[in-house]
């Protein structure tokens, strides 16, 4: 990128040198010839690259660009990432604050001087705006020309009202003796639009070091809670769940998550993974999906199939964890169904007849006896998460778990971390499978 960025440069340089060495007719006439043999030529070559199969079709992610609804309609995959969600209006304010109100100023008076260089800044504005609308990663191109116009608005107006600041005794002195009878407090008011700017600027700042310091430095595999007396209780068990798979599984043992914890087990237990962050192969997420949404038998299958040894999932329902694998599940049902393997498997049958997710007695058979939702709740039933609660109540979804009494036939239960957020489960061998 930088490289890329230097070039640009350079032919930027080069262009501005042929523009001082020829008359504007000129440098129009020849501007628009290069400019159309250039782009025919590329479109060209592209077309004719693009058809031969030296370059790849367009991904997903790119039609999600332009089509918002494309990835949801056709690859559930691409949507169930969080950062290909579209961002929301809340997540605007929180990350660029006082920019959100300074955008539309600056482009104001982008707009009332028209150069060169405000109408690439408007463009770029207006572009990025959209694009981090459609995915929340896109903040990162839009923070940069958000600062930009941001400036351009803070700078005019404070350079438009700081003139009519008296900011001297003899100045003072001068205008008294003029005061213009259809302003009389123009003073006042540019210091009142001063004072106000200065701070808007000073709880920005504020709002900036909160957000960095709460937000955005604290490690995921880390979590940390408030107690009821203020102090901070921590959630190691991310850590303590990849130790015990680093000490106490083979080295070439292999283990079945869904992807989000894929490059997390790589690198702390140093195991195989069948899928992980990089979410390029819809065809084995989709059959993982298959496995977590089946029942027992159909799941053994499965997992016997992509030679399975550990199979690892996060509960949150007794810590009050809210990103756990249940609340994930139905992007693991919606990929699963995403494939011709995965056909037999409907969103629909994993809701009520009122169209529900529950995980209750009211909750649908299909769900309560699928794979993911035994091995979350597996000797859930016997424990009590709350005071004045039954056992088994689930303080995520605030219900008490409607299947309690079960016990496994495919897995057996191999670590379970001390706040129950990381379970691991062994898969049987054939002859072991209980009857």
């Amino acid at each position: 990128q930088a490289f890329g960025v230097f070039g640009l440069c350079q032919i930027y340089a080069f262009v501005d040198y042929i523009r001082s060495k020829l008359t504007k007719e000129q440098f129009d006439l020849l501007f628009r010839t290069l400019a159309i043999i250039v782009g025919a030529t590329s479109v060209t070559v592209f077309s004719v690259l693009t058809l031969l199969g030296k370059i790849s079709p367009w991904t997903g992610r790119f039609y999600s660009l332009l089509d918002p609804s494309y990835a949801k309609n056709n690859i559930p995959i691409i949507a169930s990432v969080s950062e290909h969600q579209p961002t929301s209006w809340s997540s605007f304010y929180f990350d660029l604050q006082l920019h959100v109100f300074m955008f539309p100023v600056g482009l104001y008076f982008c707009f009332s001087k028209l150069t060169d260089q405000n109408i690439f800044i408007i463009l770029y504005g207006v572009t990025s705006i959209y694009f981090a609308g459609v995915m929340v990663r896109l903040m990162l191109v839009l923070a940069p020309v958000m600062c930009i116009l941001s400036g351009i608005a803070v700078s005019s107006i404070l350079s438009t009202y700081m003139r009519n600041l008296d900011l001297f005794d003899e100045a003072r002195t001068k205008k008294a003796k003029k005061v213009d009878p259809s302003y009389p407090v123009k003073s006042e008011i540019a210091g009142a639009i001063v004072l106000l700017m200065t701070f808007l600027l000073v709880t920005y700042t504020f709002h900036c070091t909160w957000v960095t310091s709460e937000a955005y430095s604290s490690p995921s595999i880390v979590l940390a809670a408030s107690q009821h007396d203020g102090s901070r209780i921590i959630f190691d068990d991310f850590r303590e769940a990849y130790y015990w798979l680093r000490q106490n599984t083979a080295e070439d043992a292999k283990v079945m998550s869904w992807w989000d914890y894929g490059y997390q087990i790589t690198a702390m237990a140093n195991r195989t993974i069948l899928v992980d962050n990089n979410t390029w192969n819809n065809t084995h997420i989709s059959r993982v999906g298959q496995a977590m949404s089946s029942p027992e038998d159909k799941a053994y299958e499965i997992m016997r199939e992509l030679d399975v040894n550990y199979v690892l999932v996060i509960f949150g329902g007794l810590t009050g964890y809210a990103s756990d694998d249940i609340n994930k599940f139905l992007w693991m049902v919606r990929i699963g169904g995403s494939t011709e393997k995965g056909s037999h498997i409907k969103e629909a049958d994993y809701f009520t007849p009122k169209g529900e997710f529950r995980v209750d007695k009211e909750g649908s058979p299909v769900l309560l006896n699928c794979l993911m939702y035994k091995m979350c709740y597996y000797r859930f039933g016997e424990v009590y998460t709350e005071q004045g609660k039954p056992s088994g109540y689930d303080r995520v979804r605030n219900a008490e778990i409607g299947n309690k009494d079960f016990q496994l036939d495919v897995l057996e239960e191999a670590y379970t971390t001390e706040h129950w957020i990381v379970r691991i489960y062994r898969v049987k061998d054939l002859e072991n499978r209980g009857v």
